[in-house]
Protein backbone atom coordinates (compact mmCIF):
# COMPACT_ATOMS: atom_id res chain seq x y z
CA UNK A 1 0.00 0.00 0.00
CA UNK A 2 2.77 2.49 0.71
CA UNK A 3 4.30 1.71 -2.37
CA UNK A 4 0.98 2.97 -4.55
CA UNK A 5 1.31 5.95 -2.40
CA UNK A 6 4.85 6.78 -3.19
CA UNK A 7 4.55 6.22 -6.84
CA UNK A 8 0.84 8.20 -6.85
CA UNK A 9 3.14 11.36 -5.31
CA UNK A 10 5.86 10.86 -7.47
CA UNK A 11 3.64 11.59 -10.83
CA UNK A 12 2.32 14.76 -9.09
CA UNK A 13 6.25 15.70 -8.88
CA UNK A 14 7.03 14.85 -12.32
CA UNK A 15 4.43 16.86 -13.76
CA UNK A 16 4.97 19.91 -11.12
CA UNK A 17 7.74 21.68 -10.94
CA UNK A 18 10.54 21.77 -8.70
CA UNK A 19 8.41 24.38 -6.22
CA UNK A 20 6.84 27.55 -6.66
CA UNK A 21 8.28 29.47 -3.56
CA UNK A 22 12.16 29.77 -5.31
CA UNK A 23 12.40 33.34 -5.83
CA UNK A 24 11.84 36.48 -3.95
CA UNK A 25 10.83 38.62 -6.51
CA UNK A 26 7.86 39.77 -8.17
CA UNK A 27 7.77 40.97 -11.55
CA UNK A 28 6.43 44.63 -11.60
CA UNK A 29 3.74 46.56 -10.13
CA UNK A 30 1.70 44.39 -7.85
CA UNK A 31 -1.63 44.89 -6.25
CA UNK A 32 -1.07 43.32 -2.51
CA UNK A 33 -4.52 44.99 -0.93
CA UNK A 34 -7.76 43.15 -0.78
CA UNK A 35 -11.24 44.22 -0.97
CA UNK A 36 -14.10 41.84 0.35
CA UNK A 37 -14.63 41.37 -3.48
CA UNK A 38 -11.09 39.61 -4.07
CA UNK A 39 -10.72 38.08 -0.88
CA UNK A 40 -13.07 36.18 -1.89
CA UNK A 41 -11.60 35.46 -4.90
CA UNK A 42 -8.70 34.93 -3.75
CA UNK A 43 -9.53 31.96 -1.63
CA UNK A 44 -11.95 30.31 -4.38
CA UNK A 45 -8.72 29.71 -6.24
CA UNK A 46 -5.86 29.46 -3.86
CA UNK A 47 -3.81 26.69 -3.48
CA UNK A 48 -1.97 25.01 -0.68
CA UNK A 49 0.53 22.48 -1.86
CA UNK A 50 2.81 22.23 -4.26
CA UNK A 51 4.56 19.41 -5.26
CA UNK A 52 8.34 18.83 -3.62
CA UNK A 53 11.20 16.16 -3.84
CA UNK A 54 10.19 15.00 -0.39
CA UNK A 55 13.63 12.44 -0.29
CA UNK A 56 16.12 14.93 -0.90
CA UNK A 57 14.72 17.37 2.01
CA UNK A 58 17.42 18.47 4.37
CA UNK A 59 15.24 18.94 7.51
CA UNK A 60 18.35 19.92 9.65
CA UNK A 61 19.52 22.86 7.18
CA UNK A 62 15.69 24.36 6.40
CA UNK A 63 14.71 26.38 3.60
CA UNK A 64 17.30 27.83 1.09
CA UNK A 65 17.66 31.25 0.09
CA UNK A 66 20.25 34.12 0.35
CA UNK A 67 18.19 35.10 3.47
CA UNK A 68 18.50 31.59 5.32
CA UNK A 69 20.64 30.84 7.98
CA UNK A 70 22.73 27.71 8.67
CA UNK A 71 21.55 25.98 11.56
CA UNK A 72 22.67 27.01 15.18
CA UNK A 73 24.72 29.89 13.40
CA UNK A 74 25.79 32.82 15.31
CA UNK A 75 23.83 36.06 14.72
CA UNK A 76 24.36 39.62 15.44
CA UNK A 77 21.72 42.25 15.42
CA UNK A 78 20.34 45.69 16.59
CA UNK A 79 17.40 45.46 19.16
CA UNK A 80 14.11 46.97 16.74
CA UNK A 81 10.48 47.55 17.98
CA UNK A 82 8.25 45.19 16.29
CA UNK A 83 4.89 44.28 16.98
CA UNK A 84 4.27 41.34 18.65
CA UNK A 85 1.30 39.89 19.60
CA UNK A 86 0.69 36.43 21.72
CA UNK A 87 2.32 35.12 25.15
CA UNK A 88 5.19 33.37 23.79
CA UNK A 89 8.49 35.63 24.19
CA UNK A 90 9.63 37.36 21.44
CA UNK A 91 11.49 40.26 19.88
CA UNK A 92 12.35 42.07 16.63
CA UNK A 93 16.20 42.52 15.89
CA UNK A 94 17.80 44.82 12.63
CA UNK A 95 19.94 42.60 10.45
CA UNK A 96 20.93 46.00 8.57
CA UNK A 97 19.86 47.62 5.64
CA UNK A 98 15.91 47.46 7.08
CA UNK A 99 15.75 43.87 7.69
CA UNK A 100 14.11 43.02 11.00
CA UNK A 101 13.26 39.78 12.05
CA UNK A 102 11.33 38.18 14.67
CA UNK A 103 13.43 36.29 17.28
CA UNK A 104 11.81 33.64 19.35
CA UNK A 105 13.73 32.83 22.45
CA UNK A 106 13.91 31.25 25.64
CA UNK A 107 14.86 27.21 26.63
CA UNK A 108 11.23 27.56 28.69
CA UNK A 109 9.27 28.62 25.26
CA UNK A 110 7.89 25.83 23.89
CA UNK A 111 7.20 27.71 20.62
CA UNK A 112 10.75 28.09 20.17
CA UNK A 113 11.00 24.36 19.33
CA UNK A 114 7.20 23.78 18.51
CA UNK A 115 7.81 26.05 15.37
CA UNK A 116 10.58 24.01 13.93
CA UNK A 117 9.32 21.27 13.84
CA UNK A 118 5.92 21.82 12.08
CA UNK A 119 7.42 24.47 9.84
CA UNK A 120 10.25 22.20 8.64
CA UNK A 121 7.63 19.40 8.44
CA UNK A 122 5.39 21.26 6.17
CA UNK A 123 7.95 22.74 4.41
CA UNK A 124 9.48 19.30 3.43
CA UNK A 125 5.99 18.01 2.43
CA UNK A 126 5.18 20.83 -0.29
CA UNK A 127 2.62 23.11 1.92
CA UNK A 128 3.36 27.05 2.40
CA UNK A 129 4.98 27.76 5.78
CA UNK A 130 7.14 29.85 7.37
CA UNK A 131 10.69 29.85 7.55
CA UNK A 132 12.53 28.98 11.01
CA UNK A 133 15.96 29.09 11.60
CA UNK A 134 17.31 27.96 14.91
CA UNK A 135 20.44 30.00 15.84
CA UNK A 136 21.91 31.84 18.70
CA UNK A 137 21.57 35.79 18.73
CA UNK A 138 23.70 37.96 19.74
CA UNK A 139 21.34 41.24 20.33
CA UNK A 140 23.10 44.73 21.25
CA UNK A 141 20.34 46.74 23.06
CA UNK A 142 18.34 44.41 24.17
CA UNK A 143 17.41 43.70 27.85
CA UNK A 144 18.01 40.18 29.26
CA UNK A 145 14.62 39.47 28.62
CA UNK A 146 13.01 42.14 25.77
CA UNK A 147 9.84 40.19 25.62
CA UNK A 148 9.16 41.33 29.58
CA UNK A 149 11.25 44.50 29.34
CA UNK A 150 10.67 45.99 26.35
CA UNK A 151 12.42 48.87 24.42
CA UNK A 152 16.05 49.58 24.09
CA UNK A 153 18.95 49.08 26.49
CA UNK A 154 23.02 50.13 26.36
CA UNK A 155 23.15 46.13 27.31
CA UNK A 156 23.84 43.06 24.86
CA UNK A 157 22.94 39.40 25.70
CA UNK A 158 23.26 36.14 23.36
CA UNK A 159 19.62 34.72 23.06
CA UNK A 160 20.26 30.73 23.02
CA UNK A 161 18.20 28.56 22.03
CA UNK A 162 16.56 30.91 19.62
CA UNK A 163 14.84 30.88 16.40
CA UNK A 164 14.63 33.53 13.54
CA UNK A 165 11.46 33.23 11.67
CA UNK A 166 10.82 34.61 8.24
CA UNK A 167 7.50 34.44 6.31
CA UNK A 168 7.46 32.36 3.39
CA UNK A 169 8.82 34.03 -0.60
CA UNK A 170 6.31 35.98 -1.97
CA UNK A 171 4.42 38.77 -1.26
CA UNK A 172 1.91 38.21 1.68
CA UNK A 173 -1.54 39.99 0.97
CA UNK A 174 -2.75 42.80 2.85
CA UNK A 175 -7.25 42.86 3.76
CA UNK A 176 -6.92 46.77 4.99
CA UNK A 177 -3.90 47.62 7.36
CA UNK A 178 -3.30 43.78 8.39
CA UNK A 179 -2.39 40.77 7.10
CA UNK A 180 -4.91 39.19 5.45
CA UNK A 181 -6.08 36.02 7.34
CA UNK A 182 -8.61 33.10 6.50
CA UNK A 183 -10.23 30.76 9.21
CA UNK A 184 -10.68 27.07 8.52
CA UNK A 185 -14.19 27.00 7.28
CA UNK A 186 -13.27 29.00 4.80
CA UNK A 187 -11.00 26.22 3.30
CA UNK A 188 -14.21 24.46 2.08
CA UNK A 189 -14.76 27.75 0.24
CA UNK A 190 -11.97 27.09 -2.22
CA UNK A 191 -13.36 25.76 -5.76
CA UNK A 192 -11.31 23.42 -7.65
CA UNK A 193 -13.50 24.31 -10.63
CA UNK A 194 -11.88 27.62 -10.66
CA UNK A 195 -8.49 26.96 -10.49
CA UNK A 196 -8.46 26.30 -6.32
CA UNK A 197 -7.21 23.44 -4.33
CA UNK A 198 -9.03 19.91 -5.20
CA UNK A 199 -10.09 18.38 -2.22
CA UNK A 200 -8.01 15.78 -1.25
CA UNK A 201 -5.27 18.31 -0.78
CA UNK A 202 -7.23 20.01 1.77
CA UNK A 203 -8.31 17.71 3.59
CA UNK A 204 -4.68 16.33 3.88
CA UNK A 205 -3.70 19.93 5.49
CA UNK A 206 -6.64 19.44 7.95
CA UNK A 207 -5.56 15.75 8.78
CA UNK A 208 -1.91 17.09 9.28
CA UNK A 209 -3.07 19.58 11.58
CA UNK A 210 -4.44 16.70 13.54
CA UNK A 211 -1.00 14.62 12.92
CA UNK A 212 1.05 18.10 14.71
CA UNK A 213 -2.12 18.61 17.44
CA UNK A 214 -2.19 22.50 15.93
CA UNK A 215 -4.26 23.83 18.63
CA UNK A 216 -4.27 27.67 18.11
CA UNK A 217 -6.37 27.61 14.49
CA UNK A 218 -7.77 31.30 15.18
CA UNK A 219 -8.61 32.75 12.12
CA UNK A 220 -4.85 34.72 12.72
CA UNK A 221 -2.85 32.24 12.90
CA UNK A 222 -3.59 31.87 8.90
CA UNK A 223 -2.19 34.21 6.27
CA UNK A 224 -2.43 34.68 2.12
CA UNK A 225 -0.05 35.13 0.20
CA UNK A 226 0.95 35.68 -3.74
CA UNK A 227 3.70 32.96 -4.80
CA UNK A 228 7.02 34.81 -6.48
CA UNK A 229 6.55 35.58 -9.94
CA UNK A 230 2.71 34.96 -9.61
CA UNK A 231 1.62 38.93 -10.31
CA UNK A 232 0.33 39.19 -14.20
CA UNK A 233 0.60 42.24 -16.23
CA UNK A 234 -2.47 44.11 -14.65
CA UNK A 235 -0.92 43.93 -10.80
CA UNK A 236 -3.25 41.40 -9.80
CA UNK A 237 -2.32 37.44 -8.42
CA UNK A 238 -2.33 34.86 -10.54
CA UNK A 239 -1.11 32.60 -8.19
CA UNK A 240 -2.59 32.68 -4.66
CA UNK A 241 -1.96 30.75 -1.59
CA UNK A 242 -3.05 30.30 1.62
CA UNK A 243 -0.74 28.64 4.35
CA UNK A 244 -0.19 28.28 8.15
CA UNK A 245 1.36 31.45 10.08
CA UNK A 246 1.87 30.52 13.55
CA UNK A 247 2.26 26.83 14.24
CA UNK A 248 4.75 27.06 17.15
CA UNK A 249 1.65 25.46 19.76
CA UNK A 250 2.06 21.82 18.66
CA UNK A 251 3.28 18.32 19.33
CA UNK A 252 1.28 18.66 22.43
CA UNK A 253 -2.11 18.01 22.88
CA UNK A 254 -4.91 20.52 21.50
CA UNK A 255 -6.69 22.24 24.37
CA UNK A 256 -9.75 25.10 24.88
CA UNK A 257 -7.27 27.34 26.14
CA UNK A 258 -4.41 26.89 23.97
CA UNK A 259 -1.84 25.93 27.34
CA UNK A 260 1.31 26.07 26.07
CA UNK A 261 2.57 23.67 28.61
CA UNK A 262 -0.22 21.12 27.86
CA UNK A 263 -0.91 22.06 23.85
CA UNK A 264 3.16 23.12 22.59
CA UNK A 265 5.68 20.63 22.44
CA UNK A 266 4.98 17.82 25.16
CA UNK A 267 5.86 14.19 24.45
CA UNK A 268 3.55 12.81 27.23
CA UNK A 269 0.60 14.28 25.46
CA UNK A 270 1.31 14.15 22.05
CA UNK A 271 2.48 10.24 22.20
CA UNK A 272 -0.65 9.20 24.12
CA UNK A 273 -3.50 11.50 21.71
CA UNK A 274 -4.65 9.26 18.90
CA UNK A 275 -5.30 10.31 15.15
CA UNK A 276 -8.52 9.22 14.94
CA UNK A 277 -11.34 10.70 17.20
CA UNK A 278 -13.72 8.27 15.39
CA UNK A 279 -12.00 5.95 13.06
CA UNK A 280 -15.32 4.47 11.66
CA UNK A 281 -16.29 7.84 10.27
CA UNK A 282 -12.92 9.55 9.87
CA UNK A 283 -12.97 12.23 12.05
CA UNK A 284 -9.86 13.42 13.25
CA UNK A 285 -8.89 13.82 16.88
CA UNK A 286 -8.12 17.56 17.14
CA UNK A 287 -9.68 19.56 20.69
CA UNK A 288 -11.34 22.71 19.25
CA UNK A 289 -9.83 25.77 21.10
CA UNK A 290 -12.31 28.58 22.39
CA UNK A 291 -10.93 30.85 19.24
CA UNK A 292 -9.74 28.07 17.30
CA UNK A 293 -11.91 27.89 13.55
CA UNK A 294 -10.79 24.05 13.19
CA UNK A 295 -11.90 21.02 15.58
CA UNK A 296 -12.27 16.89 15.20
CA UNK A 297 -12.49 17.58 10.98
CA UNK A 298 -14.00 14.92 9.00
CA UNK A 299 -11.19 13.42 6.88
CA UNK A 300 -12.06 11.41 3.00
CA UNK A 301 -10.27 8.81 2.13
CA UNK A 302 -8.61 11.16 -0.97
CA UNK A 303 -7.34 13.28 1.54
CA UNK A 304 -5.95 10.14 3.63
CA UNK A 305 -4.66 9.36 1.50
CA UNK A 306 -2.93 11.98 -0.16
CA UNK A 307 -1.27 12.93 3.11
CA UNK A 308 -0.18 9.52 3.40
CA UNK A 309 1.88 9.49 0.29
CA UNK A 310 3.59 12.50 1.28
CA UNK A 311 4.59 11.01 4.35
CA UNK A 312 6.09 7.68 3.86
CA UNK A 313 8.32 9.24 1.67
CA UNK A 314 10.24 10.37 4.81
CA UNK A 315 12.83 8.56 5.79
CA UNK A 316 13.79 7.83 9.14
CA UNK A 317 16.96 9.87 8.83
CA UNK A 318 14.84 12.92 7.94
CA UNK A 319 12.79 12.56 10.72
CA UNK A 320 15.56 12.22 13.25
CA UNK A 321 17.23 15.56 11.85
CA UNK A 322 14.21 16.90 12.40
CA UNK A 323 13.37 16.54 16.19
CA UNK A 324 16.81 16.68 16.78
CA UNK A 325 17.12 20.10 14.66
CA UNK A 326 14.64 21.36 16.89
CA UNK A 327 16.00 20.70 20.25
CA UNK A 328 13.29 18.58 21.74
CA UNK A 329 15.92 17.37 24.43
CA UNK A 330 16.80 20.47 25.77
CA UNK A 331 13.49 21.64 27.30
CA UNK A 332 12.98 23.04 30.20
CA UNK A 333 10.27 23.69 32.64
CA UNK A 334 8.70 27.40 33.60
CA UNK A 335 10.73 26.69 36.93
CA UNK A 336 13.85 26.48 35.22
CA UNK A 337 13.95 22.58 36.03
CA UNK A 338 14.68 20.35 33.09
CA UNK A 339 11.52 17.38 32.88
CA UNK A 340 11.89 13.82 32.90
CA UNK A 341 14.45 13.56 29.93
CA UNK A 342 12.47 12.12 26.24
CA UNK A 343 15.64 10.77 24.04
CA UNK A 344 15.28 11.31 19.92
CA UNK A 345 15.03 8.28 19.44
CA UNK A 346 11.54 7.89 21.18
CA UNK A 347 10.10 11.49 18.90
CA UNK A 348 10.86 9.57 16.01
CA UNK A 349 9.12 6.04 16.84
CA UNK A 350 6.05 7.89 17.92
CA UNK A 351 5.92 9.89 14.71
CA UNK A 352 6.22 6.69 12.55
CA UNK A 353 3.22 5.08 14.62
CA UNK A 354 1.20 7.99 14.16
CA UNK A 355 2.01 8.30 10.78
CA UNK A 356 1.24 4.11 10.53
CA UNK A 357 -2.55 5.15 12.37
CA UNK A 358 -2.86 7.19 8.81
CA UNK A 359 -1.34 5.06 6.19
CA UNK A 360 -2.94 1.83 7.23
CA UNK A 361 -6.11 3.39 7.90
CA UNK A 362 -9.19 3.33 5.34
CA UNK A 363 -11.86 5.96 5.51
CA UNK A 364 -14.63 4.29 3.17
CA UNK A 365 -15.92 4.57 -0.44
Amino acid sequence: MAHRFLLITLLFVAVGSAGLFSSPHGSGHVNTQLDKESRAAFIQRAQIWTPSDIPSKDLKAGPEGRDAFPPNAMVTCDYASIESHGSSRKFGCDLGNGDVVKVRYGASNVEVQGSVLATRLLWALGFVADRVYPVRVTCRGCSSDPWHSKGRSSEQYVFSPAVIERPPLGHEMMDGSDKADWSWRELDLVDPALGGAPVEQRDALKLLAVFMQHTDTKTQQQRMVCAPEGFGPDGQCEKPFLFLHDVGLTFGHATVFNSSHASGVNYENWSTTPVWKDPVECVGELHKSHTGTLGNPRISEAGRQFLASLLVQLSDRQIQDLFEIAGVGWQLSESGEFPSHVGVANWVLTFKQKRDEIVMHHCGA
